[in-house]
């Protein structure tokens, strides 16, 4: 059985795709969401979900929430004596997640589509992937969760959307993407989010606000630390909570029998989180610009994760579209829901055959090098970009760079993923090593191709013109043994990318025609004509897929027009 996952900061949920609908699986005590919280006894004893959450005011020591947030970093949490990584404690998430299935269905199932938030890196993919594994299940694919959502709201009819945006605000991540949808496919245009802002972060600016008022008196000041933030924070939660709904709400927790409780009103939550408010313009503003889509073209904005529901978040998302969002769908199983689909089209259940989803690489990959300056000097440890973020995927890029040193024998091209302009500002995903021959510097080349999927395999392929030498380098988003026939199979996915554009039989004939006709004419309009053949070159060299077709479409009707004009 393959099901499919929302592993979040705050909560976790799966559904399964059965005779053709997504349907949520209660957990033992029926509810739909499980916290994302594991608590570990001095005897071994685990509690898993809710009992964990629980059990978190009074053992914080031996309680974890927020893993999901240390997913892909060496920081571990201590239980019970112990340290265990995020992908530990995820995993325990899972196998609850798995034997709830199990209950419901009477089968245990293998195999899961899990869900990532769209600006999680490499590392932390690649540990959502382990703990998985750990839980036992073979992972058959990591979706972002802006995916999802958009699955789960645009498959409702099945019909097609113009471009809409997915906001989404869970407990410990923020991901924004913008979608389309037409003839079965869903297309997404692009992607950014900040994954050091959620839910929790607006329960912790609660909680410092609401502290003074709290308690006046410090009693809370002789209390462990843990045990004190683990009260204020469960107490923070409920307050927002409560305030999503009314318009005053009470901050209250006990201490050695004294109840401390202080009246929070709306207008003071949004005071005390109006930083946190301005930080969900910048990923909005990133995703707008890399779609090339005006605010005004968006035909809904979907709310999808438990945080969205904060008022202050609402007046925030109105403000910046100047409308009201689209709430049709239930933030905290819209994710869930989605994968559960994703995991019928991976199944490829009769259901959803006419469906294809189409994402985009979330982050930019490249290669380092080195630049010289006006004045002579080297600066080194730059970052440059090959396949750049919001790139649709599958996709297979292409760029040329030259030694740097007189007699030079071997370039080294340190792989790397990010946004920053030194590489020590971004995430090293490997190293590739190439010998070239010893010339003057500069007149050796090396041309580095990237081919990357939608399962996260990056290939790099790296070509010396000038010797005929080749290297190439994969790095998988997955265990680090994985079954050699999958990554054949991939690959040789892969290959059927790797050519320019300008090799495309489509494209040269296009081109030998345009040429043809700018033979034809004379004067001005052959000036026009040759412009047009520079343009379409140009948006070939981008190699960008809807660049390319822009101008294929532009060029071929232009074309055609001067056929028509044409005296025979």
């Amino acid at each position: 059985m393959l099901i499919g996952i929302d592993l979040g900061t705050t909560n976790s949920a799966v559904a399964i795709w059965r005779d053709g609908t997504a349907q949520l699986v209660p957990n033992a005590l029926g509810g739909l969401l499980t916290p994302s919280a594991v608590s570990i006894g001095a005897d071994g004893q685990l509690w898993v979900g809710t009992p964990a959450l629980d059990r978190m005011a009074a053992h914080p020591a031996d309680t974890a929430t927020s893993f999901k947030r240390l997913m892909g970093t060496q920081r571990n949490a201590r239980l019970a004596g112990r340290d265990y990584t995020a992908e530990d404690l995820s995993a325990l998430i899972l196998s609850a997640l798995v034997r709830d299935v199990e209950a419901l269905t009477g089968e245990k199932p293998a195999e899961a589509v899990i869900t990532v938030p769209a600006y999680f890196n490499d590392r932390q993919r690649k540990a959502t992937r382990r703990a998985g594994e750990l839980a036992g299940l073979t992972v058959r694919r990591l979706i972002n969760e802006p995916t999802a959502a958009a699955l789960a709201f645009g498959l409702q009819d099945k019909g097609d959307r113009e471009p809409f945006l997915v906001f989404d605000l869970g407990g410990g991540t923020f991901d924004v993407s913008i979608v389309e949808m037409f003839d079965g496919i869903v297309e997404v245009r692009a992607s950014a989010g900040d994954n050091r802002l959620g839910g929790d972060d607006f329960d912790h600016a609660l909680s410092t606000f609401a502290r003074g008022r709290l308690d006046p008196d410090g009693l809370l000041d002789p209390l462990p630390a843990e045990r004190r933030d683990a009260l204020l924070k469960r107490a923070a939660e409920t307050c927002r909570r409560a305030l999503s709904t009314a318009s005053e709400a009470e901050f209250a927790l006990t201490v050695n029998e004294t109840r401390l409780s202080a009246t929070i009103t709306e207008a003071e939550f949004e005071s005390a989180c109006e930083s946190l408010v301005r930080r969900l313009r910048d990923p909005v503003v990133r995703a707008l610009r890399d779609s090339s889509i005006e605010a005004a073209e968006l035909s809904d904005i979907v709310l999808v994760g438990g945080a969205t529901r904060m008022p202050v978040v609402r007046k925030a998302i109105t403000r910046l579209f100047g409308r009201f969002p689209n709430s049709s769908v239930h933030p905290d199983h819209a994710v869930a829901l989605g994968a559960s689909m994703q995991a019928g089209l991976v199944g490829r259940d009769a259901a959803l055959e006419e469906i294809r989803i189409t994402d985009v690489c979330p982050f930019t990959l490249g290669v380092e090098v080195a630049e010289h300056d006006r004045y002579g000097g080297l600066q080194r440890g730059l970052f440059s970009p090959i396949i750049e973020r919001n790139t649709p995927v599958p996709v297979s890029r292409v760029s040329t760079y030259h030694t740097m040193g007189d007699g030079q024998k071997q370039i080294e091209f340190g792989i790397y993923q990010g946004e920053a302009r030194e590489v020590s500002g971004n995430v090293r995903l490997g190293t590739l090593q190439v010998p070239v021959p010893a010339r003057p510097a500069g007149e050796v080349s090396a041309e580095v191709r990237f081919s990357y999927d939608s399962s996260g395999l990056l290939e790099i392929d790296v070509h010396v013109p000038e010797s005929g030498t080749t290297r190439n380098l994969v790095i998988v988003d997955e265990e680090d043994r994985p079954d050699p026939k999958d990554i054949d199979r991939r690959r040789a996915a892969l290959a059927k990318l790797k050519f320019h554009p300008r090799e495309e039989a489509a494209n040269v004939a296009l081109i030998a025609r345009a040429e043809r006709c700018y033979e034809d004419h004379i004067g001005a309009l052959r000036q026009t004509i040759g412009q047009w053949i520079t343009e379409f070159v140009g948006a070939l060299d981008t190699q960008d897929p809807r660049r390319i077709a822009e101008a294929r479409d532009f060029l071929v009707e232009r074309l055609d027009e001067l056929d028509r004009a044409s005296p025979l």
